[in-house]
């Protein structure tokens, strides 16, 4: 039997946080608002390898989409008491093959992570890990290079709920 190989490398990451004077309700409807959720037909059509669906999705398509929302606020109650805070996932399936046709383990990060949550003062916060640190650990430029481009859609996004 081949024994397993493990190997390892430190990263630098960079964690980015934008605040909001507006309120967490405010921030979140407007983002959602903003951001569609990701259709499952379009999804279902890339699987399948559909190229005219994957090109009129590339060229009318949003830059992101949410794949998934999750209620970390909620699991808060176990601990005594319900916090807002809400875990997005949010992406672009074919912005995503673009990274990982390139480096498979890109797939580590897409879709990307957000949190939005409502601070001690009432205030809204959106964390996140810069994209392109993220996909820099590849050391692929075709794959970094996406992950500018991701940098430029997300903040853009965010700072749009934001304001």
């Amino acid at each position: 039997m081949t024994k397993a190989q493990i190997t390892s490398k430190t990263v630098a990451i960079r964690h980015i946080k934008i605040r909001s004077a507006k309120t967490f309700a405010q921030v979140r409807e407007k983002f959602e608002a903003a951001l569609p959720k990701l259709d499952a037909q379009i999804v279902e059509q890339l699987n399948k390898g559909d190229e005219q669906a994957a090109k009129a999705y590339g060229d009318a398509g949003p830059k992101l989409s949410i794949f998934l929302v999750r209620d970390h606020g909620a699991l808060l109650q176990i601990a005594g008491g319900r916090r807002n805070a809400i875990q997005y996932e949010i992406g672009n399936p074919l912005t995503a093959s673009k990274m990982t046709r390139h480096r498979l383990a890109a797939a580590l990060y897409a879709p990307l992570r957000v949190v939005l949550f409502e601070d001690e003062d009432g205030r809204s916060v959106f964390e996140y890990d810069q994209p392109s640190s993220l996909f820099g650990q590849f050391d692929d430029e075709r794959v970094t290079e996406v992950g500018r481009y991701l940098d430029a859609a997300l903040e853009a996004a965010l700072l749009q709920a934001a304001a």
